[in-house]
């Protein structure tokens, strides 16, 4: 996942986000998805940055068991996490973001309709 945030923070290329984000699982059951702006953070000094990257990827590894894949889009300050659908997890991973990073900011969530 550290590795996602990474290509994502511009030290490699990647293919667009609809492209990569897996949106079921093995089984056909559909992930959910959270959306945090995390303002100017792609203006901020290059050591600031990889701090928060830290900071991300430490939340993260705390919720490894249902995060499927995390993506930092420096360009547009935009931090996407696709994760098994868990009541209240929603909140629990965008509290736990902003408990690091204050200046996050929650601005869409999906929870797709079971199938």
């Amino acid at each position: 996942m550290g590795s996602d945030l990474l290509k994502a923070s511009g030290l490699s290329p990647s293919e667009p986000l609809w492209k990569r984000v897996p949106s079921r699982d093995e089984s056909g059951k559909s992930y959910s998805d959270l959306m945090m702006i995390i303002p100017r953070l792609g203006k901020r000094p290059q050591d600031e940055i990889n701090q928060r990257i830290s900071l991300i990827t430490t939340v993260l590894e705390q919720y490894k068991h249902v995060v499927v894949f995390a993506d930092l889009n420096l360009k547009l300050n935009v931090l996407w996490l696709s994760y098994k659908p868990v009541y209240g997890l929603t909140y629990e991973l965008a509290a736990a973001i902003k408990l690091h990073i204050p200046e996050a900011v929650l601005v869409s969530e999906q929870a797709r309709p079971p199938r």
